[in-house]
């Protein structure tokens, strides 16, 4: 997963959306200590701030120190660069040790994950009986409903389709149909998704400069394909209503699966 995102760091950390305060204290409301937090896929911190101001401790790990390297810095958070292949062990001696990790967050890295390991690694280092898992994702940004802007995106998007790995699928399924073995948290019949949204304000440069930070992107641009070719970048510029310096708000759908440990037994 890191060498997908390995070419546009910089974009993808200056271009991704923030996500909003409510999903946290949703989250937070959900854990019953506050002590530390596992953020994995951490990328370039998206989530690390809000993360930081609810609980005491917070690591962030990813298999790409170059993302690593635009996360913020904040007192009480620390950033492991871990392999793909770190064993338990690893984990227990790097990251978090046995029973010991309130929440794990999982920000639009789900889908790169392999989820049965992943999931054995998680039931370790959670604090049993309440330690809880939380993975979203953002699914594509709306513009003008039913306007020129998401019109010329769809389009751009259907042919963007060759070059996403079969990942990508989870998340144009909002993780609905992804096996997730945890019991529903305090208070919630079921473990989601749950929608949330999130906002960003953006000229038509920034817009376009988030569809390069794709890995759907960087893999066509390999290929010799250029998605953004002068075409699609003047139907872009039209439909944004041709002053590129306009700033329009975009809205990206977030969408949560949350659950909790699971007794042992039932495992």
């Amino acid at each position: 997963m890191a060498n997908l995102f390995l070419k546009q760091a910089k974009q993808y950390a200056a271009t991704r959306p923030a996500y909003p305060p409510e999903l946290f204290e949703f989250i937070a409301s959900k854990t019953a200590r506050h002590d530390l937090a596992w953020d994995v896929g951490t990328g370039s911190g998206q989530a690390i701030a809000p993360l930081a101001k609810l609980y005491k401790e917070v690591v962030g790990t990813d298999t790409s120190a170059q993302q690593l390297s635009y996360a913020p810095p904040l007192p009480n958070v620390r950033y492991v660069h871990t392999p793909a292949d770190l064993p338990l062990a690893g984990i227990h001696a790097a990251v978090a040790p046995p029973s010991s990790v309130d929440v794990i967050t999982v920000a639009q890295a789900f889908h790169w994950l392999d989820l049965p390991r992943f999931y054995a690694d998680a039931r370790s280092v959670l604090r049993a009986p309440h330690g809880v898992l939380a993975a979203w994702c953002y699914t594509e940004p709306r513009v003008d409903a039913g306007g020129a802007v998401d019109a010329a995106f769809w389009r751009l998007y259907e042919a963007s389709q060759p070059h996403w790995a079969p990942n990508r699928k989870m998340v144009d399924d909002e993780y609905r149909s992804v096996e997730f073995p945890f019991d529903p948290v305090d208070g919630e019949a079921h473990t989601g998704p749950f929608e949330f949204s999130t906002e960003r304000r953006m000229d038509l440069d920034d817009y376009l400069t988030y569809i390069s930070s794709w890995s759907a992107y960087q893999t066509a641009k390999d290929k010799g394909v250029e998605l953004l070719d002068e075409a699609t970048v003047r139907e872009f510029a039209a439909a944004w209503g041709g002053d590129r310096g306009v700033v329009k708000t975009v809205r990206y759908p977030v969408f949560l699966r949350i659950g909790k440990v699971r007794p042992e037994s039932d495992v």
